[in-house]
């Protein structure tokens, strides 16, 4: 891949309108995959507001919770500003506060593009609309409709979402119902992706006007935190491997992976004691924590247990 080539994709992968463009792809793509396969109205009284309301909103919650875990910045937000179990740290000033709502408001408006998508969706495809307002559809003015008993025409309101239980002399009715609440279900749903578009425009402003920061230094800092987030997981990730390495290496006495070996290390039943009980907490006065569950005990060796092992021979 050619160096413009490179420079073009880094360029979409860290631009926001790229990540939730694909984002509102992918769930228009699933939810006409889901509505293909899995919604049938039930088309029985009682039952079709609940499923059809179900197949409509739950989704949209679920996607929303989704957006929210699956960002690493909303739990280190979390624990940083919100976690009353952790221990005490220095006092946050008002500014980092400040920011700290920028943030959470910036994580808030991705995790609201899969919601609002699936919303938008299934309201102009109107299948789901259909099926949970069918129940309720005004047919007084309908002549074929007067000497029908109320309890009849609940039954025949519920089946107007499955063709073959209706009526041959209200198949008409049932037609013009159907495009009603087609039509009722677009116009919420083109409500909905205006006032999307409005409040995304709002809260654009607002964020700017409302920023304690300069526009250019706003924008450093959202880069310093995304550069800060990269290569601190990069070091962190390294450093973890290095030391694990050091220690696994004085408790078998090799390295993993590598081929010649020349002697190994049997550890001792004190050895297993001590990596059986993990500590990978860094709390209170320590000056250095433990992450690794072999522990520092491996780090203090005396000559003797260092001398303790098996040759190997070629």
């Amino acid at each position: 891949m050619s160096p413009t080539l490179n420079n073009i994709v880094s360029s979409l992968q860290r631009s926001g309108t790229f990540i939730n463009s694909l984002i509102a792809a992918s769930t228009i793509g699933g939810q006409q995959l889901f509505s293909s396969f899995t919604f049938k109205c039930p088309c029985q009284v009682g039952k079709n507001f609940y499923y059809g309301s179900a197949f409509l909103l739950i989704p949209a919650l679920l996607l929303l919770v989704a957006g929210y875990a699956l960002r690493s910045q909303m739990w280190t937000m979390s624990r940083e500003y919100c976690c009353s179990c952790a221990p005490p740290r220095r006092r946050i000033s008002l500014l980092e506060r400040k920011l700290a709502c920028l943030r959470f408001f910036s994580i808030t408006g991705r995790a609201l593009v899969a919601p609002l998508t699936w919303l938008a969706a299934t309201l102009l495809t109107g299948t789901y609309y259909e099926c949970a307002a069918s129940e309720f559809a005004s047919v007084d003015h309908y002549a074929v409709f007067d000497n029908v008993s109320a309890s009849r025409r609940e039954q025949i309101l519920a089946g107007f979402p499955c063709c073959k239980s209706t009526p041959s002399d209200m198949i008409q009715v049932r037609d013009e119902v159907a495009l009603l609440h087609r039509y009722q279900s677009q116009m919420l749903g083109w409500i909905l992706i205006t006032l999307a578009t409005v409040a995304i425009l709002v809260s654009r402003c607002l964020a700017t006007c409302c920023s304690p920061l300069p526009s250019r230094q706003h924008w450093y800092w959202t880069n310093h935190l995304r550069n800060e987030r990269e290569l601190f997981e990069q070091a962190a990730e390294q450093h973890s491997r290095l030391l694990i390495t050091k220690r696994i290496q004085k408790l078998f006495g090799f390295i993993p992976g590598k081929e010649d070996v020349k002697r190994i290390r049997i550890p001792s039943c004190q050895d297993w004691k001590e990596i059986s009980a993990p500590s990978l907490l860094c709390m209170g006065d320590d000056l250095q924590g433990h992450y690794s569950f072999l522990r520092d005990r491996l780090d203090e060796e005396s000559e003797e247990s260092k001398s303790e092992g098996i040759e190997l021979r070629p």
